[in-house]
């Protein structure tokens, strides 16, 4: 389902009904109110019987009893709506990231980011709230104010629906256009802001460790002066084209006077209905005032609209696979599972690659060409290469997270006929930087499998060498903090590789699990983690840099240039052409 999140933002017109509804009564109250007041004063300046003021008198304190309530109305269920639309909103954005995470990010900063995911979202709330709704509330009111007007003079009327129609115009042109840059400056100046406070934070020690701090909070302040600099031309512009209404709002008020003042001498029209005709533009253009406001906030709307449809596209980007897919189902994962756990190693490949070829999303070539592999059950593979051969798109292809052409198996089976789902249940990826979330070793170890026991998150964790680790910090309570702060980067790739021993996997891809580590502590964790995996069961794929001792090995091979060799097989060739 690829639909605009802008679409999404908007509630069907059932939900909108009611805000539309009550928001129209109450401006149509304000306006009858601010008439019947005209009329009163004007009519008891003549001194009639009290009897000839009483429905006067009754009029002001209805009309201004239902603005009041039917504002109230308006707003509860306006926002009421807006709100549920904005969890519509949110799941369809976190559908998307589902679908193209991680490989789909493309290049976006962390920061900005999370200040589209979050503040931008939160922005497209003013569509239905700021946009629809005062355009149509406006519109209406405008209408039924020239009709009322009209019975009372046409030509008043005729002044009015010209005043509004310039009112409309002029507000609508000048504040698109000096909006249309104004937002999409401010969104990106928000973002920049956000990215630049999140680096602060997050990169905090190092920044005191190398005295760079106060360099970086100058970045920050320079960027916040931008942004307030932005917000003032927009709150500028905002007050220019009120400044332009209100004196329209007065012309058209001056200029119904000489219209009628005919009709007034002929003794067409009253005082008080003289009164009436030309103080109904005031009140009308009142409520006209917040359709410029709509139009800036639609530019706002669309900015932000735009901002996250840059980041996270309803379109799958060439080259990322799209996790809803046609193709199998989840439970074909679990069965998957357990022929590769049941399976010898003679009849069943764990992988098998023909002719496979891959391109890193936004990359302008291919990272790997036509590669052929067979990793059988339980076997432990070391990928060897330089930076830059195409040994992270290999793990990702594996993961199914980038797609690929020729012919990738997983126990047998074409992954083209499986969801990505299935495939990933069965093969599990170990990334350079394991996330950990900001909560206890529990809870980190209970997102791979919800119903494991404390016995069996301590077991595992006696598994990956972290047992007497976990039991001096306070045991599964510890907390890791954010993104793992504070744990080792040794001890979050054992913690990773905790999760999933206890998911299950029966084959494991580890890319670069030792990536800043020092070179003992490298050494021990490639030795722990093979060591592990042969003791399991498992089939293992390991992508690293450090040497890995030939006795945990089955098979070493290596890519350069996106082709694939045994290692075997390039140092003979290494060796012939020396010769």
């Amino acid at each position: 389902m690829n639909r605009s999140l802008l679409r999404a933002a908007q509630p069907d017109a059932r939900r909108a009904a009611p805000g539309l509804v009550f928001g129209s009564l109450s401006a149509l109250s304000a306006v009858a109110l601010l008439a019947a007041s005209a009329y009163l004063i004007t009519r008891a300046a003549e001194q009639p019987p009290i009897l000839y003021l009483s429905l006067a008198v009754v009029g002001v304190r209805a009309f201004a009893l239902t603005r009041a309530v039917f504002r109230y109305l308006e707003r509860l269920s306006s926002h009421d709506a807006a709100f549920r639309q904005l969890a519509v909103v949110r799941t369809e954005l976190y559908r998307r990231l589902v679908r193209v995470a991680p490989a789909g990010l493309g290049r976006t900063d962390r920061g900005d980011l999370l200040a589209r995911v979050v503040g931008d979202v939160d922005a497209l709330q003013d569509l239905p709230l700021r946009v629809v709704q005062p355009l149509v509330v406006s519109g209406l009111t405008s209408v039924v104010a020239v009709v009322g007007v009209a019975l009372v003079s046409p030509q008043a009327a005729v002044v009015l629906a010209g005043a509004l129609v310039l009112a409309f115009g002029v507000g609508c042109v000048a504040a698109d256009r000096l909006a249309r840059r104004s937002e999409h400056v401010l969104a990106e100046k928000r973002g920049a802001l956000s990215a630049a406070v999140v680096d602060l934070v997050q990169n905090l020690d190092v920044l005191v460790a190398f005295e760079a701090v106060d360099r970086q909070l100058g970045r920050v302040a320079g960027l916040d002066d931008d942004l307030r600099r932005a917000s003032s031309r927009r709150a500028l512009t905002g007050g220019v084209v009120a400044a332009v209404l209100s004196a329209l709002s007065g012309a058209a008020a001056l200029a119904t006077i000489p219209v009628v003042a005919p009709d007034a001498a002929a003794g067409g029209l009253t005082g008080p209905a003289v009164a009436l005709v030309v103080l109904v533009p005031l009140a009308v253009f009142e409520v006209v005032g917040a359709v410029p406001t709509a139009v800036l906030a639609w530019r706002r709307v669309r900015a932000s609209g735009d901002r996250v449809e840059s980041a996270v596209p309803a379109v799958v980007p060439a080259g990322v696979v799209d996790d809803e897919a046609v193709g199998g189902s989840a439970a074909d994962g679990a069965e998957m599972t357990r022929t590769l756990v049941g399976a010898s190693r003679t009849p069943v490949s764990a992988l098998r690659l023909r002719g496979l070829s891959a391109t890193w999303p936004g990359a302008a070539g291919p990272a790997l060409r036509g590669v052929d592999l067979d990793v059988a059950v339980g076997d432990r593979v070391v990928v060897e290469g330089p930076s830059g051969a195409g040994k992270t798109t290999l793990a990702s292809v594996l993961a199914r997270f980038v797609e690929h052409t020729g012919r990738y198996e997983v126990g047998g089976v074409d992954t083209a006929t499986l969801a990505p789902a299935a495939v990933r249940a069965a093969v599990g990826l170990i990334e350079q930087t394991p996330y950990l979330f900001d909560e206890s070793l529990r809870q980190n170890l209970l997102f791979a499998r919800d119903t494991a026991t404390d016995d069996d998150l301590l077991a595992v964790l006696d598994r990956v060498g972290l047992g007497d680790w976990a039991a001096g910090r306070g045991g599964l309570d510890a907390p890791l903090g954010e993104r793992g702060v504070l744990v080792s980067g040794g001890q979050a790739q054992r913690i990773s590789l905790a999760r999933a021993l206890l998911r299950g996997f029966p084959v494991l891809i580890l890319d670069e699990p030792t990536a800043g580590l020092d070179p003992e502590t490298a050494r021990r964790l490639v030795l722990d983690v093979l060591t592990t995996a042969r003791d399991d069961g498992s089939t293992v794929v390991v992508i690293s840099h450090v040497e890995v001792p030939a006795e945990l090995v089955t098979r070493r091979v290596r890519v350069e240039s996106g082709r694939l060799r045994d290692v075997e097989v390039a140092l003979d060739e290494a060796a012939d052409s020396d010769d």
